[in-house]
């Protein structure tokens, strides 16, 4: 009895001291809550997302694992070094990227191994205890579209979009300077690329976020309500050079060039605001990852 009362005492004095919870909780048999980790965040993303889970895809860790423990989330673009710092300052320490982490596809790093940068990159994840993990093709097959969604909400273009095809927005005409103003205004571009006629009217705008490859970016282009194509990148020999014959050939037709970061950017600003309905216990931000380019002229 002696005993049980001084345990009840000491439990009193505890919590009337502020030490708080946590001593009344060990005393009186009680665990605090078990981490949350990065793979278990991947779980909830794969039973979220909507589409069955590939067996083959690029979305996995590519630094740390699944048993990180995790104190925050950052969803960027590109969790470029930049971004990484930013992140571990604001001890968001997962990572979830849309585009590579070590400058492939695949990241493949077995050519990288020697390489400075790449050495000085991997010991700051190591060293502040980060994983990331790339959140690309399940993103895109999401229905709808992560990344066109949060693309077409940042431009104000929901309401331009059209019911059959998100990736096609319809306009009352205005100028191809004009359209080409208002992103770079809304994205804040620095470094955006125009073809075309300043005053062909636009009326029909196809996107292709991110990368265009060859065919793909021709055949939107060579559509006959297409006025406009709009692109993050694509090769200079391939899209970009059709777009320049096409117009030669008299053609009214223009490209818009915006980056590949800037084009595919509000969609994992977006994320973050998705993963918050079923990630509570830590906090989860969107860092931006900036635009590399800068033109003579611009601030750089």
């Amino acid at each position: 009895m002696r005993l049980r009362s001084q345990i009840e005492s000491t439990r009193r004095s505890l919590l009337l001291s502020g030490t708080g919870a946590v001593a009344a909780g060990l005393l009186s048999g009680q665990q605090s809550a078990a981490p949350l980790t990065a793979g278990q965040v991947v779980e909830r993303i794969q039973k979220n997302v909507g589409v069955p889970w590939r067996s083959e895809t690029v979305d996995t860790f590519k630094a740390g694992g699944p048993d990180t423990r995790v104190a925050g989330i950052a969803t960027t673009m590109m969790a470029t070094l930049d971004v990484l710092k930013r992140a571990a300052a604001a001890g968001r320490n997962f990572v979830i990227s849309h585009e590579p982490t070590f400058y492939s596809h695949e990241d493949n790093t077995s050519e990288l191994g020697g390489d400075p940068t790449y050495q000085f990159k991997a010991e700051f994840i190591r060293k502040n205890g980060m994983a990331i993990w790339r959140f690309h093709d399940h993103w895109h097959a999401h229905r709808p579209d992560g990344i066109a969604t949060g693309m077409a909400e940042e431009l104000e273009w929901t309401k331009n979009a059209d019911a059959r095809n998100p990736r096609l927005f319809s306009f009352e005409g205005m100028t191809l300077a004009d359209l080409a103003k208002q992103m770079k205004s809304k994205l804040n571009v620095r470094a955006m690329r125009v073809v075309g006629d300043p005053g062909l009217r636009v009326r029909t705008v196809a996107a292709n976020w991110g990368y265009a490859n060859q065919m793909g970016g021709i055949r939107s282009l060579a559509r006959p309500e297409v006025d406009v194509l709009v692109v993050g990148e694509a090769r200079e020999w391939e899209v970009v050079e059709y777009a320049d014959d096409t117009v030669a050939a008299g053609k009214q037709k223009g490209l818009i060039v915006l980056g590949h970061i800037v084009s595919e950017q509000a969609g994992m600003k977006y994320c973050a605001r998705w993963l918050k309905d079923f990630v509570s216990e830590v906090p989860v931000e969107f860092i931006a990852a900036a635009e590399p380019f800068w033109s003579p002229g611009s601030p750089g």
